[in-house]
């Protein structure tokens, strides 16, 4: 990914530069449960505008797997749903990517800046550990 791609708050204007946080739990195994439930770590802080890119991506995300969903329900061939649901797949990719070079770019260098980078980098050794096969 090239640099003009990175959602973080460096890239946007400054009237763009709303900010908004979340925690991580620096020794939680995951479980089956919605994110935002751990005992707060540290903030994580992003841009509404890097908010705002993620969350419109995850949304046509959404709608294409609804897509799939009705073609399913109206026996669409299967290699035509397969051939939907790998566009699906790549496109979770693509916002897996986005997340991930955020925070590279966000969390981790703010991490370093504050003395606490080993902290993150376990977290993001744990993230990756489940994220990838």
């Amino acid at each position: 990914m090239n640099g003009s791609n990175r959602l973080g708050k460096e890239y946007l204007p400054t009237s763009q530069q709303v900010e908004h946080s979340h925690y991580h739990d620096t020794d939680h195994e995951h479980k089956d449960h919605p994110h935002g439930t751990r005992e707060p770590a540290h903030p994580h802080i992003h841009s509404e505008e890097s908010l705002r890119r993620i969350v419109n991506r995850l949304s046509r995300i959404e709608g294409h797997v609804r897509g799939i969903k009705a073609m399913v329900q109206q026996s669409t061939p299967c290699p035509d749903v397969l051939l939907q649901i790998a566009a699906v797949r790549g496109a979770l990719d693509r916002v897996a990517r986005i997340v991930l070079d955020e925070h590279l770019t966000e969390c981790i260098g703010r991490a370093a800046q504050e003395g606490n980078i080993d902290v993150e980098i376990k977290q993001l050794k744990a993230a990756l550990d489940r994220f990838l096969p």
